[in-house]
């Protein structure tokens, strides 16, 4: 009685200090448990292997077995859980087979959570009938299925482009009896809403209310988010109405996603209410709080109170990311200030931040608009990394200029190395052909663009 009492209070300290991520402590506990006559058991030796797969890797965990067989503990179902939890989380599909492999050849067998790790790792992978097999071994080998391992299969199908297929297992799922739970829910809105299925996200969110689940502020949040994301903004806000009724506290993300959308509408005044009452609720800012915030002073025109807390930020020890740049570099060129951006940029580059697409495109924009599209073509060739924004933008902004001959052999580039380009853009260069009496070369330049599509698109 005194010694399971014992070796339970070692594995409490062992537990403690692996989760403070102090594994050398732990170490250090088990053998001075074993000198004092407490001897370690097979959970020791699982809480030491989920820790080192958590915070070291798969291979420092997998180390522990041979000290478990030396001790003559035999690893069990839940060690082999931990090791393939592990692999899992790194991606290592074969790795996470071997160990699959390896617990069957030791008599141990499976059960629920094994084939759930290896049924995330087949979609972490890509491999989505993989995972479908294993969730039919599942069923075929009488393991009861548990509620995590239809999240995993809806998440894993929605993530690999399977939503219609998530959709029906759901729907399924229901007709055999089984109760999703909230986070269920809430994972299959999440998945539509990334597919673009805004209708069907919103009446699975109806679906929710009359379960008699309530649905939380993950819910509304994923669906207003894709609201605004499709340009939706009057049915995003309805549902950021539909919480502030229902009383739900919102967190940063749920504000910043709203006051993105007021400045995306230009309610700018809305912005700054929803800020403050953000701030006035004593909501903690993030980096992503802030960068709306500054993106809100940048859209206002207000450059000093946005470089201000630029500084409050530096000052209270959080690290700037390249948005943050980017945004004023943006607000900078949209306020005229072109050698402010390119000074900003290069203080970009000195702070220690890779070559930011984002940025140069800002610049070039910016440069193009004060008119100065010949220094806007010569840091175009400067920049070695270029998306299809960068020339979309360049072309439209030279046809602007009517200088529709150097925007047509700019788009010729683009087409010929298989980079997409707005096609508006594309318009705005064959109508500018014509209108300047080259019907020709832009019947030319038509064909070729007929030529990508079949080639590239």
């Amino acid at each position: 009685m005194v010694c399971r009492f014992s070796t339970k209070l070692l594995n409490i300290c062992i537990s403690s200090f692996c989760k403070v991520q102090q594994l050398e402590k732990a170490e250090a506990i088990i053998i001075d448990g074993i000198r004092l006559g407490v001897l370690p058991d097979v959970v020791t030796y699982n809480t030491l292997i989920a820790a080192y797969c958590r915070f070291v890797g798969v291979d420092a965990a997998y180390s522990v077995l041979h000290r478990m067989r030396e001790a003559g503990i035999n690893p069990n179902v839940v060690t082999y859980n931990s090791l393939m939890a592990g692999a899992t989380k790194h991606c290592l599909l074969s790795r996470s087979l071997d160990l699959f492999e390896e617990m069957l050849q030791k008599g141990i067998p499976p059960d629920v959570w094994s084939y759930n790790s290896l049924m995330h790792c087949f979609f972490k992978s890509g491999q989505p009938d993989e995972a479908n097999r294993v969730f039919e071994d599942i069923i075929l080998s009488n393991i009861y299925p548990c509620p995590v391992t239809f999240n995993t299969m809806i998440n894993g199908l929605c993530k690999n482009g399977y939503t219609v297929n998530a959709l029906m297992l759901f729907r399924n799922l229901r007709r055999h009896g089984f109760t999703p739970p909230i986070v269920t829910y809430n994972i299959l809105i999440n998945g539509l809403c990334k597919s673009g299925r805004l209708g069907a996200a919103r009446r699975i969110l109806k679906e929710l209310g009359e379960s008699g689940h309530m649905p939380n502020a993950i819910t509304y949040t994923t669906v207003m988010k894709c609201c605004f994301r499709s340009r939706q903004f009057e049915q995003g806000l309805e549902i950021f109405s539909e919480m502030k009724e229902k009383g739900y506290t919102f967190d940063a993300f749920a504000y910043c996603t709203v006051i993105g959308a007021f400045v995306k509408m230009g309610r700018i005044k809305e912005a700054n209410e929803c800020m403050q009452r953000m701030v006035s609720n004593g909501i903690e800012l993030d980096m992503v709080s802030y960068n709306t915030l500054i993106n809100l002073y940048c859209k206002e025109g207000n450059l000093e109170a946005a470089f201000n807390l630029l500084d409050e930020i530096e000052k209270g020890g959080l690290e700037c990311d390249k948005y943050t740049h980017t945004i004023l570099i943006d607000g900078l060129c949209k306020a005229g200030n072109i050698e402010g951006a390119e000074h900003h940029l290069k203080y970009m580059s000195m702070m220690g931040f890779d070559s930011n697409v984002v940025a140069f495109n800002c610049l070039i924009d910016g440069l193009c608009k004060a008119g100065q599209v010949d220094y806007a073509m010569k840091v175009f060739k400067s920049i070695e990394l270029k998306d299809s924004f960068t020339y979309s933008s360049l072309v439209h902004n030279l046809c602007k200029a009517r200088r529709f001959h150097s925007a047509s052999k700019l788009l010729r580039s683009c087409l010929r190395g298989g980079m997409k380009i707005l096609r508006s853009s594309q318009r705005a260069v064959l109508a500018g052909l014509r209108s300047s009496g080259f019907p020709r070369e832009a019947r030319k330049l038509q064909s070729k663009i007929r030529l990508a599509k079949i080639l590239h698109y």
